[in-house]
C-alpha cells in the first residue's frame, strides 16, 4: 500500500457505516426504506433517509406552488418514518437521519451519497413503464459503479 492510499477514506472496510435509502413516497421506495432499515439495524449502521425534492421550472412558471408541494411530501415522509420508528422502538432501534436535496432524483442521490459518505445505496425499483426503455434512477446508480446498490421491488 502506498503512503497516499493509507490516508484515503475507505468505504465499507468494516461493514457499512452509512446506508443511504432514497424515498419518494412510492410503495417501492417505502419497501426500500424497510429493507434498508433492517440492514442498518443488523450492521449497526446509520440509516440516511434521503428525499430529493424535484425542481420543476415549468410548474413554477405556470404559478404552481411546487416548493410547497414537495415540502409537504418531505414532511409527510418524516412523519411516516417517525411513526414507523415509534412502532418498533421496543423491538429494535435504528439510528436514522432524514435529508432533503433539490434536483433530479439521480443527481440528488449521488450528491447525498457523496456528502454523507454512504457505504451502500438502497432504492426502490421504478414503477414507471417508460423507465424500462430509458433507464431508471436505480440503473443509473448501478452504472455509476461508485457504491454497492440494492434495488428493492
Amino acid at each position: 500500500m502506498t503512503e497516499q492510499h493509507s490516508h484515503q477514506f475507505e468505504r465499507g472496510t468494516d461493514g457499512p457505516k452509512v446506508i443511504l435509502v432514497g424515498v419518494d413516497g412510492s410503495d417501492t421506495s417505502l419497501h426500500a426504506a424497510a429493507y434498508a432499515a433492517g440492514l442498518a439495524r443488523r450492521q449497526h449502521a446509520l440509516l440516511a433517509v434521503v428525499y430529493v425534492q424535484p425542481v420543476m421550472a415549468a410548474g413554477a412558471a405556470l404559478g404552481v406552488p411546487v416548493a410547497d408541494t414537495t415540502d409537504e411530501i418531505a414532511a409527510d415522509l418524516i412523519q411516516y418514518i417517525r411513526d414507523a420508528t415509534e412502532r418498533v422502538k421496543d423491538i429494535f432501534e435504528v439510528r436514522w437521519e432524514f435529508h432533503t436535496f433539490r434536483g433530479d432524483p439521480y443527481n440528488g442521490l449521488v450528491t447525498a451519497a457523496d456528502e454523507l459518505k454512504a457505504d451502500a445505496v438502497v432504492v426502490g425499483a421504478s414503477e414507471q413503464a417508460g423507465h424500462r426503455i430509458v433507464g431508471s434512477v436505480a440503473v443509473r446508480l448501478v452504472k455509476a459503479g461508485r457504491w454497492p446498490v440494492t434495488v428493492v421491488p
